[in-house]
């Protein structure tokens, strides 16, 4: 058996930064979002109180290591902990969920949002809805405390819909699940939001997005489309500016990786923008 007690945990992102870039550049791999909570929330929330997840390990003291673009799940994350602890490889039989490269975030998005819906609603109640909001499955709708919502359409019945603690839904904002506002942000007056899509904190979005990640701090407020992309934190999408997500040929999309490898990433592919990047009104950006 596992004993947490005093356990200290450093995710280790040192094997993974080169593939993770450009938003490896500037953060930890552990404090990449997805879902509602990012990875190292995700860890903490497993472990409790009784281990202590750190930046830095300090020269001969004990901690476990553990590769840093692992999301760990309630069934696997003890196997995790105890096979980096003994130094060996996980049994086949136990799937885990790396993340490889950018995109597999978008991917793996509609996986998060249903998973994190379940760990921090657990034996929690959502705040009251206010009735002059059109509801579909509100037994899937979770409001935390603040969050003001007037006069818009939440359908959570093809996956759960969470909005974070006083964040606003300005009226005429229509929202498919699985989609995820983390606290303080704003959606504004009448965006048209798809799942699965994650909205980070402090963020003012409006148009229309579909399955992407929008980071912490970033704004893409105004008319214009996003999709199957993710927007790092700090950014700013100007007015009417758009991406492609699909090929004109409808072919695989290929990224080309700082070592000139190019990688498959499927037939949807839309827009990769590291943290603290810009772009002017009407910006066109191709796919991929």
């Amino acid at each position: 058996m596992v004993n947490f007690s005093t356990m200290k945990i450093f995710l280790d992102d040192s094997k993974c930064k080169s593939e993770l870039l450009p938003f490896s550049s500037t953060r930890r791999v552990s404090d990449f979002n997805m879902g509602l909570i990012s990875i190292k929330e995700k860890w903490q929330h497993f472990l409790g109180n009784t281990a202590t997840i750190i930046n830095e390990p300090e020269p001969h003291s004990d901690f476990v290591s553990i590769e840093a673009n692992i999301i760990p799940e309630s069934s696997n994350f003890k196997l995790i902990i105890e096979s980096c602890i003994n130094k060996t490889a996980l049994d086949h039989n136990v799937p885990i969920k790396k993340i490889k490269y950018p995109w597999d975030m978008i991917s793996w998005n509609d996986w998060a949002i249903r998973d994190d819906f379940k760990l921090l609603t657990i034996n929690k109640t959502s705040a009251p809805i206010n009735p002059n909001n059109k509801i579909i499955n509100p037994d899937q709708i979770f409001i935390e405390e603040g969050a003001v919502i007037n006069f818009s359409f939440l359908n959570a019945s093809a996956g759960p819909i969470y909005i974070g603690k006083n964040s606003e839904i300005m009226e005429g904002a229509m929202i498919r699940g699985p989609f995820a506002c983390r606290e303080n942000s704003i959606i504004k007056m009448g965006a048209k939001i798809y799942g699965a899509t994650t909205i980070g904190k402090n963020s003012v979005v409006g148009g229309e997005i579909k399955h992407s990640i929008i980071s912490d701090n970033s704004n893409k407020s105004h008319d214009g489309y996003i999709g199957d992309s993710i927007i790092g934190s700090w950014c700013n999408i100007g007015a009417g500016s758009s991406n492609s997500n699909v090929k004109n040929n409808a072919e695989d999309v290929f990224y080309t990786m700082v070592n000139g490898e190019k990688i498959n990433a499927g037939k949807k592919a839309g827009l990769i923008m590291g943290d603290y990047s810009k772009c002017a009104i009407n910006t066109r950006f191709n796919t991929g």
